[in-house]
């Protein structure tokens, strides 16, 4: 905000404003300037709020600010006592909409865009995150190692997400964190497919990816397993994905390129001839959002690359697949942590392709 000149940040990216004071409710703002840290939320989430003072959670210095008729007239009524010259707002989660009522209301104020001000912080992990975030990767390896025997011949892929979804929530989880991909067969070559009725075959090769969310935090996780004996092509991709996925964990360290980090596995698709199956990013940052920076991909035109490096205290995935239409596909997903002297692997479960 220094670095901006600016008097006072209006924050309503509902993962940021977790960040910044450990609220889970759906609806807040929170504003900040370099001595004040106001709270805006309604009177549905007044005693929540008051009630984390004294707790592991209190978030200190937190001025509670009750939403009278909207929030945005509160908001602006706020501005307006900050006396702030200079506002700077979330450019990608603010609508024009609002922007304009807000312009309009607020002229002795300037409106200034800003990317990533939060986000900058949180994509480097302290203490507290990172022992959160390793037991999650407990918990989620602790299921990953009882999923591949939920996906047996005639089940379907609905039938065995519902499953898994279980098991994340029996293993002490919040909540899933995305929706659980569980993909069979031909439906295997569709990266992000939805689980459907279809129902496992022997010979099928199935993805399994699948993750959760412990004390506001996510990890994800994915493995590939064969419904019978493994077809000798099973085996190819598998490994082909496997040496892939490999040679990305061991690029990294500190210091090192994102996109190096993606390079990697994908020259390793490459020798094996799949260069062509491999269309998405090999890894994403984890945290408060199942998807984050930093995003272990390939450099593109006009790709920013000043935030290129990885650092100590990240977090993100590596996850290389291979799909090919109509046989279907392989992807091996584990969560690492960019440590000061290279990579911790958080996730521990087999990676080889097991035959159920």
């Amino acid at each position: 905000m220094a670095a901006r000149a600016l008097d006072a940040l209006v924050v309503t990216a509902l993962p940021n404003v977790l960040y910044l004071s450990n609220f889970e409710g759906s609806s807040a703002i929170v504003v900040i300037t370099a001595d004040r840290f106001l709270f805006v939320t309604d009177f549905r989430y007044v005693e929540a709020v008051s009630g984390t003072r004294g707790g592991p959670h209190e978030c200190p210095g937190l001025e509670l600010v009750v939403v009278d008729g909207s929030y945005d007239t509160t908001l602006a009524s706020a501005l307006a006592t900050l006396g702030a010259a200079t506002v700077g707002f979330e450019a990608a989660h603010l609508s024009v909409a609002r922007f304009d009522w807000l312009r309009a209301t607020l002229a002795r104020s300037e409106l200034v865009p800003t990317e990533a001000i939060v986000e900058r912080v949180r994509v480097s992990k302290d203490t507290y995150e990172l022992g959160v975030l390793r037991e999650a990767a407990r918990r989620l390896s602790s299921v990953a190692a009882k999923v591949p025997s939920l996906a047996r011949r005639g089940r379907t892929e609905r039938e065995i997400a519902l499953a898994i979804d279980w098991q994340i929530r029996d293993a002490g989880f919040e909540r899933s964190a995305f929706e659980t991909i569980v993909a069979s067969g031909p439906n295997a070559a569709l990266p992000h497919a939805r689980p459907s009725e279809r129902r496992l075959d022997e010979g099928d090769v199935v993805v399994l990816d699948f993750g959760g969310v412990y004390d506001s935090y996510c990890v994800d996780l994915t493995r590939t397993v064969s419904v019978g004996p493994a077809s000798a092509r099973a085996r190819e991709v598998h490994a082909a994905v496997l040496a892939a996925h490999d040679r990305a964990i061991a690029a990294v360290r500190p210091g090192r390129s994102r996109f190096d980090i993606d390079g990697a596995a994908r020259a390793s698709l490459e020798q094996a001839g799949m260069a062509g199956a491999f269309g998405h990013g090999t890894g994403h940052g984890l945290g408060i959002e199942v998807h984050e920076d930093p995003r272990i991909s390939r450099r593109r035109p006009g790709e920013n690359a000043d935030d290129d490096v990885v650092t100590s205290g990240m977090v993100f995935t590596i996850e290389p697949g291979a799909y090919f239409p109509e046989w279907g596909g392989v992807r091996i997903e584990d969560d690492v942590l960019v440590t000061e002297t290279g990579v911790e692997v958080m996730t521990d479960v087999t990676t080889q392709l097991l035959e159920i």
